[in-house]
């Protein structure tokens, strides 16, 4: 499944993609040897940005000045044949191309918006796949020994007793998930500044330095800033001259270079403005449905995949028979559950995988602050595997019976059958699954998967 996430991050390789293709397209028959000879320049140009993009570490205004260094040494000597330019010579024109700006001011407000545009678009699609990655390694951590005991009572128990039909009460089923979920809902503050400074990139994206019109017409500039050179040539070998020198005539002659493919350039700009813009706006919404997704997930489980009753029904499974459930709903987060009535959850023990990835998100909305306010950012990967110890499937006879002891249980995981649909009592056909010890933390990497991938 595809969403405004990637197709947006998709946006800004296509762009590039296109740039490429255009400049491969028109520049032969624009510039002839010049740009024949040159070919590889503008290829290393393009994997540089790429490279760039996929966040190597690369320095992007160091790669845009070696570019055009590059660029004009190979230009000036092809523009000038009848001189042997050796390269030292070389070395001197570079040091008074500042000076001279043979290339027109394209390279200097080219870097300034390039980077700009690429700084916001890599910072979005490492952002992204941050979020991504804690999704996943949150979707990972095994449930514990007592959270899997309480979701059998609150999924299979009714089918022992005969109540197939009977749906759990909704406030006991929030307890269960609130319980198991507990160190999953403190990821929610720093999941909702993730989310928040993403928002914040995005605008920059389709903003000043809207990266349709910076990263899609980089062959342009290109195309323009040759034609600045191929128009005052004679006014810039004149300056370097004066600079360095008068080099030696070549005793190989002039070349064939083909001075009638001067002149402006009129590559066309395919704009796709208003596609950017709804790929944005897409996603923003997206990203703000996404704020408060941990500490609604509970509720969503409940009425999505559970499909617990209403709060006010007194004909629901409480956990113990056909009732009312009386006990309070916990509030979110680990320091909530200390009188979970359903879970033991042992608050003293935040799980330390998710404690991880509280410390990634809080990494990346830094980057991402830094990058919001044009500055270049290092993503290199720093986050750990790491995973918990999972426990089988196991319905103790105590389990149906009773809420479950808070004192700690020191009992080793029991295994047992899963008794058949038919028989032992159970009356009632019903489609819900048996759960096992990964069907909620399987719902919940279902449940968030549908809005960020």
């Amino acid at each position: 499944i595809t969403s405004p996430f990637s197709h947006l991050s998709g946006y800004f390789q296509d762009l590039l993609n296109k740039s490429e293709k255009a400049l491969y397209d028109a520049f032969p028959s624009m510039y002839g040897e010049l740009y024949t000879q040159n070919v590889k320049v503008f290829k290393d140009l393009y994997s540089e940005l790429r490279r760039y993009y996929r966040s190597s570490n690369i320095n992007l205004e160091e790669a845009l000045n070696e570019f055009w260094t590059r660029l004009l040494e190979r230009l000036f000597k092809l523009l000038n044949p009848q001189y042997h330019i050796s390269d030292e010579y070389l070395d001197c024109m570079v040091k008074h191309a500042e000076q001279h700006r043979p290339f027109g001011e394209v390279p200097r407000d080219l870097k300034v918006k390039a980077t700009r545009a690429f700084i916001a678009a890599r910072s979005y699609a490492q952002g992204f796949l941050v979020g991504s990655d804690v999704v996943r390694k949150v979707s990972q951590v095994s449930l514990s020994q007592e959270c899997t005991r309480a979701i059998m009572k609150l999924m299979y128990c009714p089918h022992c007793r005969g109540m197939a039909s009977v749906r759990p009460c909704n406030n006991y089923c929030l307890n269960v998930v609130k319980g198991c979920l507990a160190n999953q809902a403190d990821l929610s503050t720093e999941w909702k500044y993730l989310m928040d400074s993403l928002i914040g990139v995005a605008d920059r994206i389709d903003g000043p330095y809207n990266v349709d019109t910076v990263i899609g017409t980089i062959h342009m500039r290109i195309a323009e800033a040759i034609s600045n050179l191929q128009e005052n040539k004679d006014s810039i070998t004149s300056k370097v001259f004066q600079g360095c020198g008068n080099p030696k005539i070549s005793t190989k002659g002039s070349s064939s270079e083909d001075k009638r493919r001067r002149g402006k350039v009129t590559l066309e700009a395919k704009s796709s403005a208003q596609a950017l813009e709804m790929l944005v706006l897409d996603a923003k919404g997206n990203l703000t449905a996404l704020k408060t997704y941990w500490i609604t997930l509970p509720s969503s489980l409940c009425s999505k995949k559970v499909m617990a009753s209403s709060a006010s029904d007194d004909k629901c499974w409480n956990g113990m028979t056909k009732g009312s459930y009386l006990p309070e709903v916990m509030g979110d987060g680990l320091a909530n559950q200390i009188n979970n009535p359903e879970v033991e959850v042992d608050i003293t023990k935040p799980d330390m995988t998710i404690r991880q990835q509280i410390m990634q998100l809080k990494i990346m909305t830094n980057r991402l602050g830094n990058a919001n306010i044009g500055n270049d950012v290092d993503f290199q990967d720093t986050s750990d595997d790491m995973s918990g110890s999972g426990s089988g499937d196991s319905c103790p006879d105590d389990v149906c019976g009773k809420r479950l002891s808070k004192s700690p249980s020191t009992r080793q995981p029991e295994t047992h059958a899963i008794p058949k649909q038919s028989g032992h009592g159970v009356s009632g056909a019903s489609s819900r699954s048996l759960p096992s010890a990964s069907l909620l933390l399987l719902l919940l990497l279902l449940s968030v998967m549908q809005l960020w991938r």
